[in-house]
Formats: C-alpha cells, sequence, structure tokens
C-alpha cells in the first residue's frame, strides 16, 4: 500500500469515505487541515506516513521508546549516519541519503536537506536524491514486506560482534569515516563485505524481545498513530504570542525580526507546559489560525519572499510557533522558555522607551547578515540586555548548533575557559548607540558572502575592517582613566546578583563541546570578557550566517573571523591585567604556530600600553583576577552550580553518601600532564549504590593544552599540536557533555579503589587494567543497560534542557 493512502488510515476517515466520490475525499481532507491547523501541528510529511486504527500505545510507548534507546542515539541531527534521521516518524519514511552533511573539504555548495524544510513529501525527498528504508514493492530478491531497516537488524541478529575485548579494527568508528549507505538493491553486496556491521552498528545486539517488538512492527506496516492534539492550554500561549509577534506597527515588526533571528534555533518551551514539548519560531505564509506553511530560507535573514517580484502580497509573511515532534536529542538541544515574564520583559526592554522606527530595513543586499545596521533604530542597551538575560542559551547556539561539529570550527577555542561579560549599567563606549552606528560598516562578517573558495577578502577586507574598527576602539581606550582592581570589576556584569548567566564555562570535547553554568574546573590559561558588538557578531557568524552545507570556502572564512572573534574576547580579558605583565601573559598564550597569526593579521597592539587597572597585590595578576571575578559573581555561583546539578537553583542538600563520593572523586581531578594521555574526551561515571535510586553520576572531562589553536585541518592528537605536560581534568558531580565517550561503573564500596586505581595510571597498559574493571566497552553485555541509566539520570538532573546522549563517539577501549 502506498504511504499517501497509508495515511488515509492514519487520519481515521469513517466507512463513508471509501463508498464516496472524489468531492467528498476532498471536503474532509480540507476538513481535517482545519482540524490540524488549529492544534498548530503541522507535520509536514504526514502523507509519508503510515497510519493506524489501533490503539498508539505499541508505538508510543513500546516501540518510540526502543527506537529513541537503540538507534536515535547515533541516527538523529546533522551528523546522522546516511543522514538517516529515526528521531520523528517523517525521519524514518525520508529515509537515507550517502550525500555527507558534513564535509569541510567539498569546493561546491549542496543543496540543504532539513527535515520539515527542504521538503515535505516523500516524493520530494526521493527527487532529492533520499532512498528508502521502508517497505519496497517489486524487489525480486526480497519479499514485499521487508524493509532495509529490518534487513540491518537480522544481520546483527545473524552475525553479532564479539562479547568481551575491544571491537576488531575492522569496525570504523573515527567521526570523519567513509559512510556506507546500502539499499535495498545492494544489501546482498553489502552484507557480504561487511557481516559484522549489521544494527545497532557496532553496539550489543538487541535483545530477543526488542528485536521481535520491532520485527512485529515493521512486518505489520510500521504503523504511526495519529498526532495527540496540543493541550488547550498551549494552543491559548501560541495564540498569544503570535498575536505580539505580528503586531502591525513598524516598531513591533522590527522588533520581531530581532527576536526571530535570534531564535529561530531554539527549542522554545512554554512555562508549565509538559516537559517534552517544544516549538520552533518560524516565518509563514500563512496567518495564525491557519497551517503553518513554513518559509524555507538557508539563513534566518534571507527575504522570506522573492526579491525581484516586489508586490505587497509577496511581502506578507507571519511569525508562528510550531510543534517541534522529533526526540530531544542532547546535542542540538538549546532550550528557550516563554512565559508571561518573558512577554513582561520584552516589553520592558523594546518598548518602554520611546524611539522612532520610521522605516523597516529591506532584505536586500549586504545589509541582511549586518545586525548593527539593520537594528539600528532598536537601542544597543536593549540588545545587549536579551542576550544577557540568556547569555548561555547564546553561546550554546555555536558550541551546540551545526558550526559545532568536528574542529575545523571548534579548534578555535581552547578545551576550557570561562566567559564574563560587561556590565549593560555602566557607560561602556562599544555599547553606544553613536559609536556603533559610526562602526558598522567596520563590522561586517564574512557570512554576507555566499559559499566560494576566494579567501583573500578575508585578508584584504575584513581583516581590514577589524583592525579600523581595534584602531578606533584603541583612541577611545586610551583616554580612560585607571581604576583600582576593586572598582575595575564593577565593568563586569554580575548578573544582578541572580541571574546565572552571568559566569559560564566552555568545555571543548575534541570534536565537540558544551557550555556550563558558572566557574568550572580549576583556573583556565584563557578567559573571555564579552561586550555587545563581540556578543551578536558571534551569533550572526556562528549560528544565523552558518551554512552547514556550504563549500570550503565558506566554512574556512568562518573559522578564520572567529579567530579575529576569539582574540578580541581574550584581549578584554588582558586589558584588565597590569601593562608590566600583559603582553607576557599574551605571548604565552601564543607560543609556537599560534604565533603565525600574527604574520597574517598584524593587529594594532597600543592598547597593550595603556594601564586600565591598578592596585593588584601579588604577582599571580591573573589568579588575583581570577578570585576578584568569583567575588563578584559570588551570589551567582551557586545558583550557577545547583542548576548544573539538579536543573533547579536550590538542589537537596549532599547526603553522607555524596558527601564521601564527592571527596573521593575530586582526588581524580589532579591528574595531570602525561598520566592523562590515555583518558578520551568525556568520561561518565556511574556510582552504583545497595539502593538503585541513591546511584550517583560523576563527569570526568580530559582539558587538553594547546600550543596553538590555529590549525585548520590537523588533528591536535596526531600532528604534536597538544601541550600534553599542561593537559588537566575537571570533575563534575552532574552529567555534562552531548557525545559520552566512555561509562565507567563502579559500586559505592569500592570508590576508594577506583580512584586509587585511575590515580595511578601512568601507562596504556595501566589504563587498560583500569578499564577491564571498571569500564564498559562497546562489547559489554551490560552496555544498553549502563546507557540507559545515564540517558534517565540526565533527565532526572535537568528535566528541561537534557536529551539523549549520542552515543557514536563512544571510544573502542
Amino acid at each position: 500500500m502506498k504511504p499517501e493512502l497509508r495515511h488515509s488510515n492514519h487520519i481515521s476517515l469513517r466507512k463513508t469515505l471509501f463508498n464516496s466520490g472524489i468531492v467528498l475525499l476532498a471536503l474532509t481532507l480540507l476538513y481535517l487541515l482545519h482540524i490540524f491547523s488549529n492544534t498548530a501541528d503541522t507535520t509536514p510529511d504526514h502523507q509519508t506516513r503510515n497510519t493506524s486504527t489501533e490503539t498508539s500505545a505499541s508505538y508510543s510507548e513500546q516501540v518510540k521508546p526502543l527506537l529513541d534507546k537503540r538507534c536515535v542515539v547515533c541516527h538523529s541531527c546533522y551528523d546522522a549516519p546516511c543522514q538517516l534521521k529515526l528521531s520523528s516518524a517523517e525521519g524514518i519514511f525520508r529515509g537515507a541519503n550517502k550525500e555527507k552533511v558534513y564535509n569541510p573539504g567539498r569546493l561546491k555548495a549542496i543543496e540543504p536537506t532539513r527535515l520539515f524544510i527542504d521538503a515535505k513529501t516523500t516524493n520530494a525527498w526521493r527527487d532529492k536524491g533520499f532512498h528508502s528504508v521502508m517497505s519496497e514493492k517489486n524487489k525480486k530478491s526480497k519479499p514485499a514486506n521487508k524493509t532495509l531497516i529490518q534487513m540491518m537488524l537480522e544481520l546483527k541478529q545473524h552475525q553479532p560482534q564479539p562479547d568481551t575485548g575491544k571491537l576488531p579494527a575492522a569496525f570504523t568508528l573515527d567521526i570523519d569515516r567513509e559512510q556506507t549507505c546500502p539499499t535495498h538493491e545492494s544489501f546482498d553486496k553489502y552484507a557480504n563485505k561487511h557481516p559484522l556491521w549489521g544494527m545497532p552498528y557496532a553496539m550489543p545486539n538487541l535483545t530477543s524481545n526488542e528485536y521481535q517488538l520491532l520485527k512485529s512492527w515493521l512486518n505489520n506496516g510500521a504503523q504511526i498513530p495519529k498526532p495527540v492534539p496540543l493541550p488547550a492550554s498551549s494552543l491559548a500561549q501560541i495564540k498569544k504570542w503570535e498575536a505580539f509577534l505580528n503586531q502591525p506597527s513598524n516598531k513591533h515588526r522590527l522588533v520581531s525580526r530581532y527576536i526571530f533571528e535570534h531564535l529561530f534555533h531554539a527549542h522554545i518551551h512554554f512555562k508549565n507546559a509538559p516537559q517534552n514539548e517544544f516549538y520552533r519560531l518560524v516565518r509563514s505564509r500563512t496567518p495564525p489560525g491557519q497551517a503553518v506553511d513554513e518559509i524555507a530560507t538557508l539563513r534566518p535573514y534571507d527575504a522570506p519572499y522573492n526579491e525581484q517580484n516586489n508586490t505587497a502580497t509577496q511581502k506578507t509573511f507571519y511569525y508562528r510557533l510550531l510543534h517541534y515532534v522529533p526526540t530531544i536529542v542532547a546535542k542540538n538541544h538549546i532550550l528557550y522558555e516563554f512565559s508571561d515574564q518573558r512577554l513582561q520583559r520584552y516589553q520592558q526592554l523594546f518598548f518602554s522607551t520611546d524611539y522612532p522606527v520610521n522605516k523597516l530595513p529591506s532584505y536586500t543586499g549586504k545589509i541582511t547578515a549586518n545586525p548593527f545596521k539593520v537594528f539600528a533604530a532598536i537601542p544597543p542597551n536593549a540588545r545587549y540586555r536579551f542576550l544577557l538575560d540568556d547569555a548561555r542559551f547564546f553561546i550554546e547556539g555555536f558550541v551546540k548548533g551545526p558550526v559545532c561539529r568536528g574542529q575545523v570550527a571548534l579548534n578555535v577555542i581552547e578545551d576550557q575557559f570561562w566567559i564574563v561579560f560587561f556590565n549593560p549599567e555602566q557607560p561602556i563606549f562599544t555599547e553606544q548607540a553613536e559609536f556603533l552606528n559610526s562602526m558598522s560598516d567596520y563590522l561586517r562578517i564574512p557570512s554576507e558572502r555566499k559559499s566560494h573558495l576566494n579567501l583573500l577578502p578575508i585578508w584584504s577586507d575584513y581583516w581590514q575592517r577589524q583592525k579600523q574598527y581595534m584602531a578606533q576602539k584603541q583612541k577611545y581606550f586610551s583616554r580612560i582613566k585607571p581604576h583600582n582592581l576593586s572598582h575595575a570589576v564593577n565593568y563586569i556584569w554580575d548578573g544582578n546578583g541572580s541571574n546565572p548567566n552571568a559566569a559560564l564555562t566552555v568545555l571543548r570535547h575534541f570534536d565537540s563541546g558544551s557550555v556550563e553554568y558558572g566557574f568550572v574546573g580549576d583556573e583556565p590559561e584563557t578567559a573571555w570578557i564579552i561586550d555587545y558588538p563581540l556578543f551578536e557578531r558571534i551569533h550572526y557568524l556562528l549560528v544565523a550566517g552558518f551554512n552547514i552545507y556550504g563549500n570550503l570556502g565558506h566554512q574556512l572564512s568562518t573559522r578564520i573571523y572567529m579567530d579575529f572573534l576569539r582574540m578580541e574576547g581574550e584581549d578584554y580579558f588582558l586589558a584588565f591585567l597590569p601593562v608590566e605583565q600583559r603582553k607576557k601573559i599574551r605571548d604565552s598564550w601564543y607560543q609556537s604556530t599560534r604565533s603565525e597569526l600574527d604574520i597574517f593579521f598584524k593587529a594594532p597592539m597600543d592598547w597593550l600600553k595603556v594601564e586600565a587597572v591598578i592596585g593588584y597585590q601579588t604577582n599571580d595578576v591573573q589568579s588575583e583576577l581570577y578570585a576578584q571575578l568569583k567575588q563578584r559573581m559570588g551570589k551567582v555561583l551557586p545558583r550557577a552550580n545547583n542548576i548544573n546539578q539538579c536543573g533547579n537553583t536550590h538542589c537537596p542538600k549532599d547526603n553522607r553518601q555524596k558527601a564521601r563520593l564527592n571527596k573521593a572523586m575530586q582526588k581524580i581531578s589532579g591528574l595531570h600532564g602525561k598520566q592523562l594521555h590515555t583518558f578520551p574526551e568525556i568520561s561518565l561515571v556511574r556510582v552504583i549504590t545497595d539502593s538503585p535510586e541513591q546511584s550517583f553520576a560523576y563527569t570526568l572531562i580530559r582539558n587538553k593544552a594547546y600550543k596553538n589553536v590555529i590549525s585548520l585541518f590537523s588533528d591536535e592528537r596526531k600532528h604534536n599540536l597538544q601541550d600534553i605536560e599542561k593537559d588537566s581534568l575537571t570533575v563534575t558531580n552532574w552529567l555534562a557533555g552531548s557525545y559520552p565517550n566512555f561509562f565507567f561503573n563502579v559500586h559505592i564500596s569500592d570508590i576508594e579503589n577506583f580512584v586509587e586505581h585511575c590515580m595511578a595510571i601512568k601507562s596504556q597498559q595501566d589504563f587498560d587494567r583500569f578499564v577491564e574493571r571498571f569500564g564498559v566497552r562497546r562489547t559489554s553485555p551490560r552496555f544498553w543497560e549502563t546507557a540507559d541509566w545515564f540517558q534517565a539520570q540526565y533527565a532526572r538532573q535537568r528535566p528541561l534542557s537534557s536529551g539523549l546522549y549520542d552515543l557514536s563517539r563512544y571510544s573502542n577501549l
């Protein structure tokens, strides 16, 4: 049966429909379209989905959770193997495509293939090169109801992988491994060549019950129940927010454009709504009250209409909230909350002061990628406070968004650094409208250019503009009178004593990253201080303006320009240090090939000689500044730590068991240098007690020091770019990261032995014995049980901001 006909069953059309003519069919479908529009649940690929007359329990309560725990943990988001996203029914029926989304070396940009956006029917996806993984008809060599998914599962059942030791070298596990994407026709060849490559790939088999459950579901047509209508409370919230965002005045339209360009990537949650209910903010051709018809543009600032056809009708679009139906996965879950308090805050920020918006900016030319031109009418302080209110969300945008995957983007940053922000209450000249307006041409970023191969403009144009901007800042900076350290830290935002976004820690895990509230870990080698222009450019370079489907030139120009922005944040931090030590500290950051930056990007350095902060009492001025920042953040750091641990500002007090564990585990944080050379980037530790509900979780995060962070393609682990002697380990008593590299299990009675063995590791052989005793390998029969526990524990710790861990980067130790 074709998917389109199966969909008729899915929406439960009455028996009379089958006995009636085309007219009745059309009227019924229009009626159902009206019903769906009222729920704001416009799943774009409904016509491709199998439908069901059975209750939703078989799929929603059994099949879907199993797919999530065993399949979605690798097949989701942009880095899903073969672009096969199993996190939604739409992704399952879309199928697979051998074109890799992440390909930094491609010379020509490819067409985007965003699920729900760039095509909305099965036939449209087939036209884009996706092949089915579900039932195929008229295949001579396979039963008609045999799906590719089922064949991959059967291969695993018939050819299980080893259940002890490391996986054999025949398994390819590298992040950039060549993908093999078999079709129905090529499956036999695939199975003969790779008999151990059944699904789940390089993981233990499904249990017999799990396999039979999926087999039964697939054999019965992979039936999907119709969507459950959204609750009335959510519909009321949608109505209220869409009314706010679509008000007709120029001021409201400009503010709504600003909000959209900053929240387009968010998973929006209504306060007090069900925990698993999220929405996307989109631009639609249809107004509120009708089904959402999302306008598919590559970037959020691209014109939502055809500029060549300039009629008023063509320019009409609406901001809408679209229900997000895929399973939430940690690696791209960037949470933003809508509430009555948020609406009041928007009113206060953007509408409490009187400023004219006489003319709306166009969507033409290079202006669209320059927020300092497009939104010049909105007071900069309002824009800056909007970013500060949820600073972690916006920093997560570049750490967890599409740009984050792989080192072409991430090796621009250190493995661990702290971030603070300039105080919006202080008269910072870079946040003044007059200064920003005069600098707007110098603040252009390369994301305004389409995919290209010519990198010359980065050197000749954008770097020259950046130098001009730095020179102009120097003029203002040189007129600043020195401040005593105790007073100077007042220029750093303290979150008004309550907002934990004021202090953040960024942690890089080689080819992924995470952001935590507060100051996590030991004092870092570097820190950033961010002002409004820097914050805005980071967002427009790495989030709003980044095209994951772009070519080599686009990705390299983005990467190079981010070097400018990183240095700008680091230089602000250095400006708080005494002149006599400032250059020495900066030079220590730019050792070895990192110093090559000065060859290509010779920056104005006069600011190094301007004394801005005085009154230091010790020779270790960097540690002294860190201490002052901690004191400045005194009220928000405990709140930040609580949110990290339990997702709330008030966590239960540690019991005696937890206090004992914290003390023992913190000893491991003393590991450093070559002791860590065998450790993966991020390890999760489960401490088991006699009461299963009382088990505890810790994260071991290896922070690698680098001689440079400018190598565009070199693997630091293979090309002697690491400064191994300075490697360190951060231990958290909560779960961090999105891609765990390894699991450890230890009973609480054995915790001291675990710590002792860990501290004694000196060689690969020592580490192998440690893994043999406490580790959970890919071959371990305990693997899935352990993985399930960590998934559940993460959800318990952070009910809203957590998502499924991705297991595709799990190490073969």
